[in-house]
């Protein structure tokens, strides 16, 4: 089964798991909770009246493991290397992965060490899927926008990631659309575990 290392847990990081765990990618999470959902009230984001965004990052935390994604919270990704995969280096250990998707906001260093490729507002390179220069790395969020810093886009880029990758997976082009049955059914494993 393929897996994807995904740095950084904010909603661009957390909403790439999830799309790949529930559609059998196997997702590892490294979070060191720097995230600027912390200094957040959420009054913007579509199905969320209020919420603070401490809180709104404990729901989507709940909402991964439930699918079984692996977090390691509070470790710091300290490098990555790109050799037939990836490598990514905590000061734990290594792990490996197939594809790489990185959500560490506006902190590029991780896409710069990697090679990606730059635009000219300095912004890592990505195309509509937010693939990078290096192929099936991925970069969601405020490193790939100069100004457009929103929690609900960086969701939507870590979804277009993830869709990018079950595309390559699956040999076609592939939606998560789930049916009212779907949800019933993925709703009854979610609250049984």
């Amino acid at each position: 089964m393929a897996n994807a290392a995904i740095v950084g847990g904010g909603p661009a990081g957390l909403s790439a798991a999830l799309f790949l765990q529930k559609n059998g990618v196997d997702a590892t999470v490294f979070d060191t909770d720097g995230t600027w959902m912390h200094k957040a009230h959420l009054f913007n984001y579509p199905g969320v009246g209020s919420q603070d965004g401490s809180a709104y990052m404990e729901t989507l935390r709940t909402q991964v493991d439930s699918f079984g994604v692996e977090r390691h919270q509070g470790t710091e990704v300290t490098g990555v290397d790109a050799d037939s995969g990836f490598t990514v280096t905590t000061d734990d250990s290594d792990h490996d992965a197939d594809y790489l998707v990185l959500a560490t906001g506006a902190n590029r260093d991780l896409a710069e060490d990697l090679g990606c490729e730059f635009t000219d507002e300095d912004v890592v390179d990505v195309d509509v899927d937010m693939e990078t220069s290096v192929e099936d790395a991925y970069a969601t969020g405020a490193m790939v926008r100069a100004e457009e810093w929103q929690a609900v886009i960086s969701a939507g880029d870590g979804a277009a990631a993830a869709l990018n990758i079950l595309t390559k997976e699956k040999g076609e082009n592939f939606h998560d659309f789930d049916t009212p049955g779907d949800a019933d059914t993925t709703f009854g494993e979610m609250s049984e575990e």
